[in-house]
């Protein structure tokens, strides 16, 4: 753009300027375009698939690390586990894009590529024990998500760069579903690689990220346009901290704070709120004011970009949530009640979701493919109508269900979410000019990594708040009628119920963690001890308050994808801005 005043269209979007676009690709492009694809998806899958491949190998890595996360005061370190990844990269990619279209799209990527391989490595040796051994994984894995944000907000522009207008839903629609399918993917993987060391979940990014870097180092190119300009320092600053601030604080606010069950009446959390909300408005007005801005603001004048994004963000709240809430329900309940032990309870969640994973997977390209010819309206509202109602089918479900509908309900919420992917990151980042498609790319990014980020904390809070009313008396009862005195039982029942609920995800029995924590569990009758530490006590107890939660995070999902729906059918007809 210069340092002058950006120029607008007659639509009022921005206008591209400098150089005019590079003329149709050949041929003779053909085989680069798809170097470009393969190198990409494997790299948007490979961060994706570190997201999630760590909630299944927690277990393992704090027996490794010798750390109890459980235990009062961890809880902030698995958090941060799950959780850190997904902050750094909602807040970087932005940034990263914009600079993509500064310096080269391909060389960003690439650098991306050497530091996540770098800290993967670095994450496989952690010298330490306790806490330290816990920040130190946090703190590389910090280092392996900005690698991952350089590769994930250059990838859909390289592929835009590399593809034509009529190629480009097929081959967004592979990359986009590979990042998505790598989050469930990433859950059996997990599973397996801990059978053979911890630190496997680490290794395994080591050989791709090598060969990966030097293919995309070989044989990637810059063929897109480049728009040197001044960093929008300020820009940068005020969107970290304010994204940042409030990341960190609906973190913070699923722990609890003195007496409470959560941490949202913690001072702190609300001051973190409110300034991560003032320094967002701060960057908007910088954003508006400034030649260079790393957010370009403009585009949100071009319908398809701003309706693509806004059903974006939509979609990845729903979808967020839903990991989370189908591996507590799966492992915190199901499984144990048909007969696996809660140390088996992390691969076979996993491996029950399946469906849902095969389903992104086969509608992902067909329905990219398809929308490079009838165009990504249809495909992406069609997509959200059959999303929302697996949520309403899933709702519907009992908590003992039979697997085989919940197997039809998980692989339609797969192809509805498949059938919307692709064609709306086709949609979105056809619809900008050339030389914004590092930024846009970013942009779309912030609004799928904020969201999942933001889903996390906005279910578990609603699935915390309906199990803090009933799940105290509940188990203090219940433990009381198998032998535990009363003073221990109520404090046990009086315990937050995010322990609970993050123990089903670790794979461990909830019950018998709080018995052996509060000392107890020895002293009691053998009868009593195989009953409380047995396979149904703990889905039994708390089978009746979890439905009722489950039942609002849906019944939210389900009106999170009716929103997307509405927003992908304003989206308009088909809009191509540059080649």
């Amino acid at each position: 753009m210069g340092t002058g005043a950006r120029r607008q269209g007659s639509t009022g979007t921005p206008a591209p300027s400098g150089p005019a676009e590079p003329a149709e690709p050949t041929e003779l492009d053909d085989r680069y375009r798809w170097v470009a694809l393969a190198n990409t998806t494997a790299a948007v899958f490979m961060s994706a698939l570190d997201g999630s491949i760590v909630i299944i190998a927690l277990p393992a890595i704090f027996r490794g690390i010798q750390l109890d996360p459980l235990a009062p005061g961890n809880v902030s370190y698995l958090l941060w586990m799950i959780m850190g990844y997904r902050l750094i990269q909602a807040v970087l990619v932005v940034t990263v894009g914009r600079l993509g279209d500064m310096f080269g799209r391909v060389r960003i990527y690439n650098a991306g590529f050497v530091v996540f391989t770098i800290a993967s490595v670095l994450l496989s040796f952690d010298p330490f024990h306790g806490g330290h051994g816990a920040l130190w994984l946090i703190g590389w894995r910090v280092l392996q998500a900005i690698g991952g944000s350089m590769l994930t907000a250059n990838s859909a522009a390289i592929l835009t760069d590399a593809f034509p207008a009529d190629r480009r839903g097929f081959a967004l629609g592979i990359n986009q579903v590979a990042a998505i399918a790598g989050q469930f993917i990433g859950l059996v993987a997990g599973g397996l690689l801990v059978t053979l060391d911890w630190r496997a979940v680490f290794w395994v990014n080591v050989p791709v990220g090598v060969f990966g870097t030097i293919w995309a180092y070989r044989r990637l190119r810059d063929n897109g346009e480049r728009h040197p300009g001044r960093i929008d320092w300020w820009g940068n600053v005020t969107f970290a901290l304010g994204l940042g601030s409030i990341l960190v604080a609906i973190t913070n606010g699923l722990q609890p704070y003195r007496h409470h069950t959560m941490g949202w009446t913690d001072p702190a959390v609300d001051g973190l709120l409110l300034a991560g909300l003032a320094l967002l408005v701060a960057f908007g007005v910088i954003e508006s004011k400034v030649a260079d801005p790393m957010f370009e603001l403009g585009l949100f004048r071009i319908r398809a970009f701003a309706a693509g994004n806004v059903a974006g963000l939509a979609v990845a709240i729903a979808r967020g949530g839903l990991q989370f809430m189908l591996i507590i329900w799966l492992q915190g309940i199901w499984l144990p009640l048909h007969g696996y032990s809660y140390s088996d309870t992390p691969l076979w969640a996993g491996i029950f979701l399946l469906p849902l994973t095969a389903g992104l997977l086969v509608s992902g390209p067909v329905s990219g493919a398809l929308s490079d010819k009838f165009g990504a309206r249809g495909f992406a509202t069609a997509g959200m109508v059959v999303f929302g109602a697996s949520f309403v089918g899933l709702m519907l479900l009992p908590v003992d269900f039979p697997y085989g509908v919940f197997a039809l309900l998980s692989l339609a919420n797969g192809i509805g979410g498949g059938m919307f992917a692709a064609p709306n990151s086709a949609s979105i980042m056809s619809s900008v000019p050339a030389r914004y498609r590092g930024a846009a790319s970013g942009m779309r990014s912030t609004y799928q990594n904020s969201g999942t980020a933001l889903s996390i904390g906005v279910f578990f809070s609603l699935m915390i708040a309906g199990l803090a009313g009933s799940l105290s008396t509940t188990l203090t009862r219940g433990l009381v009628q198998h032998g535990v005195p009363h003073a221990v039982a109520h404090q046990i029942g009086g315990l937050p119920p995010v322990s609970s609920l993050f123990a089903a995800v670790l794979g461990v029995n909830p019950v018998q963690h709080l018995l052996q924590s509060a000392g107890v569990l020895a002293r009691l009758p053998a009868a009593s001890r195989q009953v409380l530490t047995g396979r149904l006590f703990f889905p039994e107890l708390i089978s009746g308050p979890f439905h009722q939660g489950l039942v609002v995070v849906f019944a939210t999902a389900a009106g999170l994808a009716a929103v997307a729906a509405v927003a992908s059918l304003l989206r308009g007809g088909r809009a191509t801005a540059g080649r």
